[in-house]
């Protein structure tokens, strides 16, 4: 045989070996994108588990510096790869004359919430989305897709029609379906809402704290079909009264077209305190909810939101990888 033939061969056989390996790890795709692609989605792995998006709202890092850049890195070293975006980091990234938010309790953000508002209103109603898109492009470069924007300061009662108008824009910009609000107690503003939601296909996911219960979310689910249920699994089990294990998950089989995403975290019932705990402490019955979104495939994300304290040592990158590690444990079992 020529010593051509036998290089052709040796050449034919090392490629077939070599293709044969690829195709072993699923890499083998048309083209050198595809190839590309599929290594990097092996270095970002989904936080997508049997069907089922564990994602984490971003207010999860409050106690920790905050820049759009900050939280994807935290995103990555927690293993999750989607999230409901808080409005500050956004804005800032955005140019937003109020700047970044420095660290502070819930107690101190809600004091300098109106001072901020004010310095922020006019940019909000003239603000381009350029830097969303950028903002976007960056988490999805880095792996992590933005399905829910919690841009509260521009949504609330005392907000312009251009902020507004403004927020279901960046929200869009960012990829997001939905913006998260707290859900207000005037009906008018949350038809407003649900009109401007209707307006731009935008869902608007209607929050609730203790005041949860089965009917909470009723008149404003009526007003607009853009409007939307933002369920906090451990808000709702720590009133107490008539919300029950039974009730939320029949709650949810009920409402699961309507509900844009959800919070999860483990908080006590109301006899047993209330309290926010480390998962797997609390009442919330986090195994049944995680089993049903698997079991009935509800495309409902679920957000990860740390709230109880982080024991010393640790921070809230290391706590928010332990309940997504929790949760893919319930979802894997």
């Amino acid at each position: 045989m020529s010593n051509s033939k036998k290089t052709i061969q040796n050449n034919s056989r090392r490629n077939f070996l070599y293709q044969s390996s690829l195709a072993s790890l699923g890499l083998v795709f048309m083209g050198k994108n595809a190839l590309a692609a599929n290594s990097f989605f092996l270095a970002n792995p989904s936080s997508k588990i049997k069907g089922v998006q564990i994602g984490a709202i971003t207010y999860s890092f409050r106690s920790m510096p905050g820049s759009a850049e900050q939280l994807i890195q935290y995103c990555k070293e927690a293993g999750i790869s989607a999230v409901e975006l808080m409005g500050d980091p956004a804005e800032a990234y955005a140019g937003s004359p109020a700047g970044a938010m420095p660290k502070m309790t819930r107690e101190e953000y809600m004091k300098t919430m109106e001072e901020r508002n004010a310095k922020a209103r006019a940019w909000r109603e003239t603000a381009s989305m350029d830097k969303f898109v950028e903002l976007r492009k960056l988490f999805n470069d880095a792996g992590i897709t933005i399905y829910a924007y919690k841009p509260d300061a521009a949504l609330g009662v005392k907000s312009t029609d251009g902020e507004i108008d403004y927020a279901m824009r960046a929200a869009k910009a960012l990829g997001a379906t939905s913006v998260n609000v707290e859900i207000p107690t005037n009906a008018d503003h949350s038809k407003r809402l649900g009109e401007f939601g209707l307006k731009h296909k935008v869902y608007v996911g209607y929050h609730a704290h203790l005041q949860a219960t089965d009917t909470a979310w009723d008149l404003a689910l009526s007003q607009s079909p853009y409007n939307a249920i933002n369920l906090d699994c451990g808000h709702y089990i720590a009133a107490g009264g008539a919300n029950t294990t039974a009730s939320l998950l029949a709650f949810i089989e009920k409402n699961h077209d309507r509900i844009s995403s959800m919070h999860i975290k483990d908080r006590k019932n109301k006899v047993n305190g209330s309290k926010n705990m480390p998962w797997g402490e609390g009442d919330t019955p986090l195994k049944e909810i995680l089993t049903l979104l698997k079991t009935k495939k509800y495309k409902i994300p679920a957000s990860i939101e740390l709230e109880y304290d982080i024991p010393a040592g640790s921070d809230a990158v290391k706590e928010t990888k332990k309940c997504f590690e929790y949760a893919k444990a319930i979802l894997e079992g």
